[in-house]
């Protein structure tokens, strides 16, 4: 296997573990608050919204990874890495957001329910966008310091 190759491989298999413990936390969360037949019924409505955005926010995580063996064969700072894992955690934030409709009603905020359950397909969208910006953010640095990795190796 080429170094290029070897490279790939460790950040596709992050990205594909968040992507699955995403899916996991999602049904596992769910289910717990309003049991399994509820949870099957809100992942067939609407599995077009959350599979993207586990899909998003692994494919973040995969990237991420990558990002920081550059970082780390380049010496660089890992103010990038910070920067760029903060925007994960907003996208995953906003991602779950939704699930306030299932535990608001338990912590007293019905109120709070009642607007999550009326805009729950907003705070998909809501997701979705943390999610395409986080993984332009990451890919920009990714970018940027793979292309600086590259004319330091040249150097």
């Amino acid at each position: 296997m080429n170094s290029h190759a070897r490279s790939a491989v460790r950040p596709a298999g992050f990205g594909l573990l968040a992507f699955g413990l995403l899916l996991a936390l999602y049904f596992g969360v769910l289910t717990l608050v309003s049991g399994w037949t509820f949870t099957l019924e809100q992942f067939s409505g609407f599995w077009y919204y959350i599979v993207p955005l586990a899909a998003g926010f692994g494919l973040q995580v995969a990237l991420f990874i990558r990002l920081r063996q550059v970082v780390h064969q380049s010496g660089e700072s890992g103010a990038v890495m910070a920067a760029s894992g903060t925007t994960s955690t907003a996208a995953m934030i906003s991602c779950c957001a939704h699930y306030l409709v299932n535990v608001a009603p338990v912590l007293g905020a019905t109120g709070l329910a009642t607007l999550a359950a009326q805009y729950q397909v907003e705070f998909f969208w809501v997701g979705l966008a943390f999610n395409a910006a986080g993984i332009a953010y990451i890919g920009s640095k990714l970018y940027n310091a793979t292309k600086e990795h590259a004319q330091c190796a040249h150097a």
